[in-house]
């Protein structure tokens, strides 16, 4: 049922636009969550009064159960039979219900609670945020190959998804920055609530209105064993995640906009000045790029910006006393860098399609397990890092009032205490080390990595075409550009 075509869409296409209009909303109120997480977790947990290192540790402990949760979901997504015989609605309406609540317990850590009663309250709440969003994470990417065997339609969708859920990531960021403000003060618990009633509201209609059209052949049941074998087979998707991990881990700055912008320029709102300096290119590129890549492979165009990202980042590095000149730097950086953003998880679909037909087996559920596993690492990874660099650099998260060392709750008190003043030089170049350095070497480190990836649409097309049974394996590899 492809339902009635508009004149500018393509005829081969195969969703509604009701159907797309709903993928779309629910990326935009689920990257609200994942930037609440991504974005201020980690300024949450410095004005919490929690060490630096012990939460650093925290967040890396957590990483374990991850590792087991988000295979056992994979195994659990491709085994699990539903009644209504569709494979990624009934999760989706389990994550549509959970995650925003988990989002909510992170950051109602009560403030007269001592350290460690705080450290067990997140790591518990941490957990179970974890494990929700992974289930909220893997059925909105895999569902793609379902609703449509088309290529360029995937790889439209996936692309305009990004305007979306760009728009959620910066309506977070303007809400939360200005409402935890040293102007308003306002505490993580109630802001947090507002994120995610929200987001909640706009990730609903995908429950609805999304179809299950395209059934892949021959299912197979999986034990951990065979996906296990199946993962460590499908070496371009293993490629592609191990170079993402480097370079999103090495997002430092991801959770250290706000402390960053306060004790660098002196105002914690400076932050919204770049956010919004890189939220429009990225409203652009997530117009722009699914034209682009009709003419040029998106493998291509993914490098070209992974390098320009990396050159523009060192022209970043002067500009720590001219706050004018990091806006007009940071601008430039981030046109590649939103490109980026727009491709990074179109490659998934590609892997999966890949891995089904070079092996037999369709697996998409640890496939895209393999994805959420990766972003949730590299954010641990990045938050946690963050958070050891600043204690090694000896950041201060307690102060001296009235002659005794006492926690803060927010930006407000802050500033009532002169904080800047009290943190020691050391600490500040630590601070831009670690917003600005680490994250070049991440990327480089992925760039070298992400040489090895060869895929291509072409021939990606030709494997989705093949697995649907539209053409035969015979034929298939006649048309590839390659042997895989």
């Amino acid at each position: 049922m492809s339902g009635k075509k508009t004149k500018r869409q393509n005829p081969l296409w195969q969703t509604t636009k009701p159907e797309r209009k709903s993928y779309y909303t629910y990326f935009f109120g689920q990257n609200m969550i994942y930037n609440m997480i991504a974005g201020y977790l980690t300024t949450f947990l410095l004005l919490v009064g929690i060490d630096p290192v012990k939460s650093a540790a925290v967040v890396l402990a957590v990483k374990v159960w991850d590792a087991v949760n988000d295979a056992l979901f994979g195994v659990i997504f491709d085994k699990i039979k539903f009644k209504s015989k569709q494979k990624y609605i009934p999760w989706l309406k389990i994550a549509c219900a959970v995650t925003p609540v988990a989002t909510i317990a992170i950051f109602i850590i009560p403030a007269s609670a001592t350290e460690t009663v705080k450290l067990i309250w997140f790591a518990i709440a941490y957990i179970i945020w974890d494990t929700a969003y992974t289930i909220c994470d893997v059925p909105a990417f895999g569902i793609i190959t379902a609703m449509t065997s088309h290529i360029e339609e995937r790889n439209t969708i996936l692309s305009l998804k990004g305007i979306t859920g760009g728009v959620g990531s910066a309506l977070t960021t303007v809400l939360v920055s200005v409402l935890i403000s040293e102007y308003i003060g306002l505490g993580y618990g109630p802001v947090s609530i507002i994120v995610a009633i929200v987001a909640m509201a706009t990730m609903f209609p995908i429950c609805k209105y999304c179809q299950e059209r395209n059934k892949t052949v021959d299912e197979e049941q999986f034990t951990v064993r065979r996906m296990l074998k199946y993962v460590m087979s499908n070496k371009y998707l293993l490629i592609y995640y191990i170079g993402y991990v480097f370079y999103s881990g090495a997002q430092t700055y991801n959770s250290l906009h706000m402390i960053m912008a306060y004790y660098i320029y002196n105002n914690s709102l400076a932050s919204l000045i770049t956010g919004t300096v890189a939220a429009i290119p990225q409203l652009f590129m997530a117009l722009l790029v699914p034209k682009i890549i009709r003419k040029m492979d998106k493998t291509k165009l993914f490098r070209i910006s992974v390098i320009a990202t990396i050159l523009l980042s060192f022209l970043i590095l002067p500009t720590r006393n001219s706050f004018i000149l990091f806006v007009i730097t940071y601008m430039l950086r981030s046109i590649p860098l939103r490109i980026i953003g727009v491709l990074s998880f179109a490659f998934t679909p590609d892997c999966a399609e890949y891995g089904q037909y070079t092996t037999g087996t369709e697996a998409k559920g640890i496939t895209f397990a393999i994805q959420t596993f990766a972003v949730k690492l590299a954010a641990a990874i990045s938050g946690s890092m963050g958070l050891a660099l600043l204690g090694w650099f000896g950041f201060k998260t307690k102060f001296e009032i009235n002659g005794v060392m006492q926690e803060v709750g927010s930006f407000a008190d802050l500033e009532a205490i002169n904080a800047i003043a009290q943190q020691s030089d050391k600490a500040l170049d630590g601070l831009w080390f670690t917003y600005n350095i680490v994250p070049i070497i991440g990327i480089v480190i992925a760039l070298i990595i992400w040489h090895f990836y060869k895929l291509n649409d072409k021939d990606v097309q030709v494997m989705a075409d093949c697995n649907v049974g539209k053409i035969s394996k015979k034929d298939a590899d006649k048309l590839l550009s390659r042997k895989y």
